[in-house]
């Protein structure tokens, strides 16, 4: 069985961030393990500071920011590796 990827979506519960979510989910088949943190929990806050994410929505993938806030782009994050096996 091929590894997945672990792709993390930060999110504040707004319509924009619902509207990342529902877009990382259809993109991501099988090949990736997706986690939504709430930024409201300040634990998650602080490690997306960590992250480097100053606005949500954002995705990290497997470890590395890749969009955040509008500019969360599908075609960035399948750049990026979503969807497709380790």
């Amino acid at each position: 069985m091929a590894a997945t990827r672990k792709v993390e979506v930060f999110s504040a519960g707004c319509a924009v961030c619902e509207q990342a979510i529902e877009m990382v989910r259809n993109a991501a088949r099988s090949s990736c393990e997706i986690i939504v943190h709430d930024m409201k929990d300040t634990r998650i806050a602080e490690r997306a500071k960590s992250l480097g994410i100053r606005s949500v929505p954002a995705v990290v993938i497997d470890g590395t920011l890749v969009g955040s806030g509008r500019g969360v782009d599908e075609q960035a994050l399948r750049a990026a590796g979503l969807g497709q096996p380790l």
